[in-house]
């Protein structure tokens, strides 16, 4: 008890005189603790006067002599955590930097064990992953020891708290501190198997991470963290975050952030492929390269027997589904950008793949439908035929040669998105040229639920929509209008609308495509409604395509459209034409399509002008006409010439009906008066009133047309 009264002494005194005279108070405790070694009060008194003075080496030595003869002390313990803290930390104060090179002091085989202790004193499994790292970072040797089972903790842990994504505080950890650290130790001699399965759980964080949407940013509240709790950089995914902007749940800002995660995975690819002794040299090769490698080395996999066509498998499998999936993503983050977290979709807008139908207004086309595929018909069940898809004829299937239309000047990074859409598609198609590629990318898909990944869903629709298989396409469509939700960001007229209607759109396309043209209306008026008809000149379009421009077209090209009410208006105008055209110029008379298509024959004037010609000419030949929405829609004054000459001598005294209830009018007149010259003066006075309406927004005109007449133009159709 009186060595103990001395020892607090002794303390004290020091204390007293550390203010006044340093000196003084180092010959006090020096003199304690030669009277009394093994008391850690004194001990730690000397360090914490050398600590304050920021005298590293001395301090340094006092704080090994405590660990290695107080290993037990709390306060010790507290003391590593500061320092351990500071190690973690990206903070550049003062502080911080002391605390560092007073852990340089420590002899290696101190730090480590420092290091491993600290680790065994960590409840939380990020903290302990952390603390792990830092001792494998400095000393790569013991990631032989330990670096598996700190990734395997990690992963354990990842599935123990059922987290919904794969980009998560756990992953990331694995992803991209642990796995580096293990696949480049040249002592480390892992089985191919668990190569691979590391490999796709990057791929999986790395993939997750760059197609992850917008909601997945949090907002900005209040003060950042201090530079203690920076220090940390890692959190349980239980804490609040409250104060700071992250992205993956349980991290900071700052350690959410991951460069360059593409180059990353290709880091990770080369060096797992030469683990696993995949076949073509061991540099570093770009996604283009690979894929084109994985190709000819497919060739070969017939030929291929046991382990050997087993592993030539695996590498084709990852190798071509990361080209897939990082291709898919480019071409949707250009074609529908609102989805990801930090692309600027208000730059760049939406784009949406459809028919092309630039060569609607030909005439050939007229001919070639009257006899196109003659011998491909099909008896339905009410005796009408029908034109077989191409969804039923494996050679039309396959979409070779089709070329996508694209207004060069509206997306000026034309040429990448549609290298990337030619990519994700020769990969897609390699993965599913054998059906043991098929097999294994089918697993990886359902590992990682691609089916609720809408961008990929996006990429996949038009793939297929490409390849022609338009009744697939519409399956897609179906499942995609189920979880497809309106983007934020969309402030233009109608543009929301759009953006969720753009199903409904495609759904259309392919409804022409396949010849039903019911559907297709049906679906085209439902998005017309949702539309804002703008006053605008037609666009002319700088089109870019793999034929000359002086070649005639297949007419199976398809159309990247801006996703806004100036583009898809247009369209959808002409796709309804492009659904009368062939029924209004049959043997057969129908003056109610004939009328519709010489309504929508005002778009785009006068480039439907022959076929408006053709219209009149069948007119002239039947002698009469009856359509009584003419003067409510038709305001072309060219059109409005041409049919007043129809009632001319010299143009054949054509019996018109485009009045309003004009057969009633008839035999009214014809009982009061005997003749119809009430109805000529009607008929004049009305084109003279037309006359005076050709000034009108002709989009305002149509768009009215299609929302009050729609009732009528669907059940136009068969």
């Amino acid at each position: 008890m009186s060595a103990q009264k001395d020892c607090e002494f002794l303390v004290k005194r020091a204390r007293d005189l550390v203010s006044e005279d340093p000196c003084a108070a180092k010959a006090w405790l020096i003199t304690a603790r030669t009277l009394y070694p093994t008391d850690f009060n004194i001990q730690h008194e000397m360090y914490t006067i050398e600590r304050n003075a920021e005298k590293t080496a001395s301090a340094g030595r006092l704080l090994y002599d405590m660990f290695i003869n107080f290993p037990d002390q709390p306060v010790v313990w507290r003391e590593i955590t500061v320092i351990t803290a500071a190690l973690r930390s990206d903070c550049q104060d003062k502080q911080a930097q002391f605390l560092r090179g007073l852990f340089e002091t420590l002899p290696g085989p101190v730090q480590c064990e420092v290091l491993l202790k600290a680790t065994e004193q960590c409840f939380n499994t990020l903290e302990k992953a952390e603390m792990l790292l830092l001792l494998l970072r400095r000393f790569p040797e013991s990631v032989v020891q330990h670096g598996v089972n700190l990734g395997d903790s990690l992963l354990e842990a990842e599935t123990a708290e059922k987290l919904e994504t794969p980009v998560n505080c756990f992953r990331k950890l694995f992803v991209c501190d642990v796995l580096p650290l293990i696949i480049n130790n040249v002592d480390m001699r892992l089985p191919a198997s668990l190569l691979l399965k590391y490999m796709l759980k990057a791929a999986e964080f790395y993939i997750g991470y760059v197609t992850r949407g917008p909601s997945a940013d949090g907002q900005l509240q209040g003060k950042a963290l201090n530079g203690s709790q920076e220090g940390g950089g890692l959190k349980s995914p239980s804490v609040s975050r409250g104060s700071q902007r992250y992205v993956i749940e349980g991290l900071s800002e700052k350690s959410s952030l991951v460069a360059e995660p593409w180059e990353r995975l290709l880091d990770i690819l080369a060096v797992v492929g030469a683990r696993c002794e995949w076949q073509g040299d061991k540099g570093q090769r770009g996604y283009v390269e690979m894929l084109q490698w994985v190709k000819e080395l497919c060739c070969y996999l017939p030929s291929l027997e046991g382990e050997t066509r087993s592993r030539c498998c695996s590498q084709v499998v990852i190798c071509a589904s990361l080209v897939l999936f990082r291709s898919a993503y480019l071409y949707v983050s250009a074609v529908q950008p609102a989805l990801f977290h930090g692309v600027n979709a208000l730059a760049s807008g939406s784009w949406i793949l459809l028919e092309d139908l630039s060569s609607v207004y030909s005439e050939v086309e007229l001919e070639r439908g009257a006899g196109k595929h003659a011998h491909k018909k099909r008896k339905l069940a009410d005796g009408r035929e029908k034109t077989m898809s191409s969804d039923d004829d494996e050679g039309l299937g396959k979409g070779r040669g089709r070329n996508i239309m694209v207004n060069k000047t509206e997306m000026p990074g034309w040429a990448e998105t549609l290298e990337s859409f030619r990519l994700a598609r020769e990969s897609w198609d390699l993965l599913q040229s054998h059906d043991s590629l098929g097999t294994e990318f089918n697993k990886i898909c359902s590992s990682w639920k691609t089916d609720n990944w809408l961008w990929f869903r996006i990429f996949f629709t038009d793939m297929i929509i490409y390849q022609g298989h338009y009744r697939k396409a519409l399956s897609s469509l179906l499942q995609m209008s189920g979880f497809q939700q309106p983007q934020p960001g969309q402030s233009s007229p109608g543009q929301g609308n759009l953006e969720h209607h753009r199903t409904l759109i495609q759904q259309a396309s392919c409804h022409y495509a396949l010849g039903e043209y019911r559907m297709a209306c049906e679906k085209l008026l439902d998005v017309v409604g949702g539309l804002v008809p703008q006053n605008q000149d037609p666009v002319k379009n700088t089109d870019e395509s793999g034929k000359a421009r002086n070649k005639p077209r297949k007419g199976n090209d398809l159309r990247l459209l801006p996703c806004t009410s100036k583009a898809i208006l247009p369209f959808c105008l002409q796709l309804m034409f492009a659904c009368f055209k062939l029924r209004a110029f049959t043997d057969s008379r129908d003056d109610l399509s004939l009328g519709h298509v010489v309504v929508l024959l005002q778009h785009d004037w006068p480039q439907g002008e022959s076929l408006f010609l053709k219209a009149i000419d069948k007119i002239c030949q039947q002698g009469s006409f009856q359509y009584e929405n003419f003067f409510n829609y038709v305001t072309n004054i060219d059109m409005l010439e041409e049919f007043a000459y129809l009632r001319t001598t010299e143009g054949g005294r054509v019996q018109l009906e485009l009045l309003p209830n004009q057969g009633m009018l008839i035999k009214h007149h014809t009982v009061t008066r005997g003749i119809t010259k009430g109805v000529k003066e009607d008929f004049r006075l009305a084109m003279e009133r037309q006359v005076s309406r050709c000034g009108e927004n002709l989009y305002t005109v149509l768009h009215r047309f299609c929302v009050n007449e729609k009732i009528i133009i669907i059940q136009s159709l068969p």
